[in-house]
């Protein structure tokens, strides 16, 4: 797991400004994403603890959205890069440095961990490690949204990422991993956003029982 997260750790670092000015527009022209952050927001401020973790947060715009939508939200990130873009594009936001199988949250503290494209790197045999960190982190009736690249047949495929090479998901597949975990997922999102991978954007919504 090691060798892999370093040389994405490098990729994000070197591509910092670019990146972020990519996603500056904070979803806007992304109204499925959107819509589905929304709803996590409300279903996580609905459990009483509005406390988040944008996991794989990068630039830090979504944990800005998160905070905007009434969530005390907070920016985890692998890249120091990312992590010093997001401290000083939102000084008001608390972000950290962390990788994503040892998070530092402390057990069942979080209403809900926002994973927006952050796992699509990740190896598939490392990814149920990376879930069951997740589960570990939320509190009884807790949500997770996963999102990530969507395709068609039995197991995920390795393509060549802009920034380093990653993975998508059959949904089905990931949704099994997510129960595996000990999550329930509840409600799901597929659409087509003309992409020239020919993927999928795919949301998975979860929650730990």
């Amino acid at each position: 797991m090691v060798d892999h997260q370093n040389e994405t750790r490098a990729a994000y670092d070197g591509v910092v400004e670019l990146y972020a000015s990519l996603f500056a527009n904070r979803l806007e022209t992304q109204p499925f994403a959107r819509a589905m952050i929304g709803t996590f927001a409300e279903l996580v401020r609905a459990t009483g603890n509005p406390r988040a973790a944008d996991v794989g947060c990068g630039p830090g715009h979504l944990t800005a959205m998160l905070h905007e939508l009434g969530l005390d939200a907070f920016g985890l990130d692998l890249s120091p890069g990312m992590v010093d873009h997001a401290r000083r594009t939102h000084p008001a936001l608390r972000f950290q440095e962390a990788r994503m199988e040892s998070l530092p949250v402390e057990d069942g503290a979080l209403g809900g961990v926002l994973a927006h494209y952050s796992m699509i790197h990740t190896p598939p045999e490392e990814l149920p490690e990376l879930l069951a960190e997740q589960v570990r982190v939320l509190a009884p009736g807790g949500l997770l949204l996963v999102s990530f690249f969507g395709t068609d047949g039995p197991d995920p495929i390795r393509f060549d990422h802009k920034v380093t090479p990653a993975y998508s998901w059959p949904v089905d597949h990931l949704a099994d991993l997510m129960t595996a975990a000990g999550l329930a997922p509840f409600a799901r999102l597929l659409h087509d956003p003309a992409s020239e991978r020919g993927f999928l954007d795919a949301h998975l919504l979860a929650r730990r029982p």
